[in-house]
């Protein structure tokens, strides 16, 4: 069983930023791709950033230059940097995994989602 678990969100004004975590944990034996995704109320979810085993990096067009995204793999983590947030960053944002078990299954995999509220 795998697990990810998202964390680091919250409530912040405008032009502050906030670093999510998320956590894979369970029968692993590799991770593949590391992404972020959001959804906002009412809309469909979308891309915010993504990262390969090898560290290349892309971006949404909305978050490039102010989001960064990492990961550790000693630690199976992956984070997102957000800088210079907006209202319209406001949405529950989830953390995605490609993965092989240690059973060798490939699997996609979600967290629940941790909430980001930006107040102008």
């Amino acid at each position: 069983q795998v697990q990810l678990v998202e964390s680091g969100g919250g409530v912040v004004r405008a032009g502050g930023s906030l670093r999510l975590s998320c956590l894979v944990s369970g029968n692993i034996f590799r991770i593949n791709g590391m992404a972020w995704y959001r959804q906002a109320p009412g809309k469909q979810r979308e891309l915010v950033a993504r990262i390969t085993e090898g560290e290349r990096t892309n971006y949404g067009d909305s978050v490039l230059g102010r989001f960064t995204i990492s990961r550790d793999n000693a630690k199976n983590t992956v984070y997102l940097q957000m800088n210079s947030l907006k209202p319209e960053d406001t949405a529950v944002y989830y953390c995605n995994a490609d993965l092989t078990t240690s059973g060798l299954v490939y699997l996609s995999s979600w967290g629940r989602g941790t909430r980001v509220t930006v107040s102008s």
